[in-house]
């Protein structure tokens, strides 16, 4: 079952979902109308805060708690504010997001509020070795957390290897491998990687890395980890062939073998997405732009989500007929 927008008089996407404290609590970026021109860096998406919603239920309305945090408030920050995370420990709740500092370089960075609507305060500086977007964070059965991040074009993951700029900052031909999301455990703190970030390698049926050219599953953005039946869940965006795709592994950091498409694609050039279990069942967030009908102005919805006996995840299609 698709469910409707969860609002449409609010832009929200990117939507990151949580069960805190009995709820679910929404965690999306906030598209505007900046009146910026479409370009393949993204300079359209040019989201400026964030609004937490929650759901006493999953058929509930989505209650919007106002503007948790601001880019304006953030020391560092230049501009875009994109898709966040948020995690709990300890009595704090932690808010994980991409900005770019003041010399246009996405980096990702921490806040932190005692509840989980915010509002959330940030550090003063970035992460140390933080680059490029989607930072998801994934919380193991032993109480270690993980973040995923990274996106290609706009998101400059293509600017970096082995954690550290390069001069040319292009992709990968076609025939080589491509390039992988990253992984770090995090500090205890929750503030910094706890170690040196890691690529996340996704493998084809033969056990081969999945190629830069091979644009229908290789990584593009859009990090997400969940876990299944003992089965780690790793789930992300194809980028320019608009699917949510998901890769199976036995440990947080893999190698993931590439199991399928989750969602096909939907109206508007980004999909992005998010999994969770609440009250014995799971469901897929994700946005689209039929509201709008603008790429830079997507709204959030939510289906049903199913995993079948063999470990597959069934395709959502949605039907805007």
């Amino acid at each position: 079952m698709i469910r409707d927008h969860l609002t449409k008089d609010l832009f929200i996407a990117d939507p990151a979902v949580h069960v805190f404290n009995g709820k679910l609590y929404i965690y999306p970026s906030h598209d505007f109308e900046a009146g910026i021109p479409e370009d393949d860096l993204g300079s359209h998406f040019a989201m400026e805060d964030y609004h937490i919603f929650s759901m006493d239920d999953i058929d509930a309305e989505a209650k919007d708690h106002g503007v948790a945090l601001h880019v304006k408030d953030i020391s560092w920050a230049g501009r875009q504010l994109w898709d966040s995370d948020a995690a709990y420990k300890k009595g704090k709740y932690y808010l994980y997001f991409p900005v770019k500092d003041k010399t246009d370089i996405f980096r990702i960075g921490v806040a932190i509020s005692d509840k989980p609507e915010g509002p959330f305060i940030p550090e003063p500086f970035p992460m140390l070795g933080s680059y490029s977007i989607d930072p998801c964070v994934f919380e193991d059965e032993d109480g270690k957390h993980y973040m995923y991040f990274g996106g290609i074009w706009g998101g400059q993951l293509q600017r970096y290897r082995n954690n550290k700029a390069i001069e040319c900052g292009q992709l990968p031909a076609d025939d080589e491998p491509a390039l992988c999301a990253k992984v770090a455990a995090l500090s205890d703190d929750m503030l910094q990687f706890g170690e040196e970030p890691k690529n996340l390698v996704i493998l084809d049926e033969n056990g081969e890395p999945l190629k830069a050219g091979d644009n229908d599953r290789r990584f593009f953005e859009a990090s997400w980890m969940h876990k299944y039946n003992g089965k780690y869940y790793f789930t992300y965006s194809t980028g320019d062939t608009h699917k949510i795709c998901y890769a199976t592994g036995d440990n947080p950091y893999g190698p993931f073998t590439y199991g399928g498409v989750i969602l096909n694609p939907v109206v508007g050039w980004t999909t992005h997405h998010s999994v969770v279990e609440f009250k014995g069942k799971w469901y897929l967030f994700f946005h689209d732009s039929a509201v709008s009908g603008k790429t830079w102005l997507r709204s959030a919805r939510y289906a049903d989500l199913n995993h079948l006996p063999d470990g597959s995840i069934e395709t959502i299609t949605v039907d805007y007929k």
